[in-house]
């Protein structure tokens, strides 16, 4: 009877283990500063973990903080996620971390992590005027209360005049180290992985399902890394020299504008680059293509232009809105105007020497540039030998002149361009000067 029994027992042991369903958990990271990529990348976590069924989101964070605008809008994203949320900061959270971390559903903190920090400053380390600490302050109390934790230690993290016993004086703001926030409610546990914060939540039988990127994303991600970014960047420059240098719409200017395609496209799919960015490199190129093909010669529109796509290149790379760089740090927009300007010297310097060896360069099909010399001795004399005696002399044009055309000096029939405007057919004129082998007139 006692064997029996003892099978028995064993029996509904294991009935129960096995019975214990397997909890399905999708998993993602942001290890950075929160702008819209981590808004997108929260934004796909969501909707894939929903589309798979997933029983439990996991958040890995670890960010100094980043745009008001974007932890906003990841915030009302987590507090309307039907699936629970939790989130395991590896080492920091501060500001618009904080207020990310507080609207999970669960906390989970590594040792030597924090939160906390949550004024809203500049690049400077500035904090910014009270009307974004008012509305910052506001995020944080109603979003402690949707997930029932204390609202005036939310308060706390971005207000310096909150007074809290035993917790706060006023004049600082409020961050919590792991054991802090275990303390005042903030945080479920100390964890070191992700693998513990599952079984601290009480889970034990589950699989995880990390976010995977999609090819195109893959792609997005290998063109905004700051190296091939400047390799484009260097494209770009590239292509518009050597377009410089030739006549008419050829292969430098298509090769200029597939770089430029490539350099926006990720930036404007990441979230970085805006309408109004892309728009101002248009119409820098428009202002080139002026200057090109409309405008003889080099002037302000080709200085605008350049300007402009300087300008574009520049803003596309830095998180900005409306000019505002408040919420980016001044070491990466130093990074990112040094990465451009570099980018910018070394494409023009390999432009000219690659133009040098291109043109020069000796190829079992001969050499591009025309080497063969033209003497004197062989015959051979400059068009204009001569037409220096002619300068100073009147005559009347007899073709229209716009601005090249025919005059008549003494008697003689020339080729002729006119210094300014267009000279109609039959009208007095004066030879000013010859010049690249044309003489250049004026009306008299």
């Amino acid at each position: 009877m006692k064997r029996i029994f003892t099978i028995l027992f064993l029996l509904s042991i294991s009935l129960s283990i096995f019975s214990q369903e397997s909890k399905k958990i999708y998993y993602f990271e942001i290890d950075d500063m929160i702008a819209k990529p981590a808004k997108k990348k929260t934004e796909l976590a969501i909707k894939e973990a929903t589309i798979q069924k997933a029983d439990l989101i996991l958040l890995r964070l670890n960010t100094f903080g980043g745009e008001l605008e974007a932890a906003d809008q990841i915030r009302t994203m987590l507090l309307k996620a039907e699936i629970p949320i939790y989130v395991f900061i590896d080492v920091n959270a501060a500001s618009a971390g904080a207020l990310i971390s507080i609207a999970c559903d669960s906390i989970y903190m590594a040792p030597g992590a924090s939160i906390g920090a949550a004024s809203v400053v500049n690049q400077e380390g500035e904090v910014m005027p009270d009307k974004y600490q008012s509305y910052m302050r506001s995020l944080m109390r109603s979003t402690a209360e949707k997930q029932g934790r204390n609202p005036d230690i939310a308060q706390a993290m971005v207000d310096p005049d909150v007074y809290i016993e035993n917790i706060i004086d006023s004049g600082k703001v409020l961050t919590f180290t792991t054991a802090e926030a275990i303390q005042y409610g903030f945080c479920e546990a100390q964890v070191t992985s992700k693998e513990d914060a599952i079984k601290a939540s009480g889970i034990s039988n589950y699989t995880i399902v990390e976010q995977k990127l999609t090819w195109i994303e893959k792609i997005i991600m290998f063109l905004i890394n700051p190296a091939v970014s400047g390799i484009l960047i260097m494209m770009i420059i590239g292509g518009i020299y050597f377009e410089l240098q030739t006549p008419g719409i050829g292969f430098p200017l298509i090769a200029a504008v597939t770089a430029a395609l490539l350099f926006f496209a990720p930036h404007y799919l990441g979230g970085l680059a805006e309408h109004w960015e892309i728009l101002l490199f248009i119409v820098g190129l428009i202002f080139l293509v002026v200057e090109i093909f409309v405008i003889p010669g080099f002037g302000v529109f080709g200085i605008i232009g350049i300007v402009l796509i300087v300008t574009s290149l520049v803003l596309a790379m830095i998180f900005n809105i409306n000019f505002n760089f408040s919420f980016t740090p001044s070491g990466v927009i130093f990074q990112k105007i040094m990465l451009v300007l570099v980018s910018l010297t070394v494409g023009f310097g390999l432009s000219i020497w690659l133009g040098r060896k291109l043109i020069l360069a000796n190829t079992r099909f001969g050499s591009i540039a025309l080497k063969t010399e033209l003497s004197k001795e062989d015959g051979f004399l400059s068009q204009g030998e001569g037409f220096f005696h002619l300068v100073g002399k009147e005559g009347v044009s007899e073709t229209i002149l716009r601005p090249a055309g025919k005059i008549q000096v003494e008697g003689n029939q020339y080729d002729a361009v006119a210094n300014y405007g267009i000279i109609e057919k039959g009208t007095p004129i004066k030879v000013l000067k010859f010049e690249n082998s044309q003489l250049v007139v004026q009306k008299i």
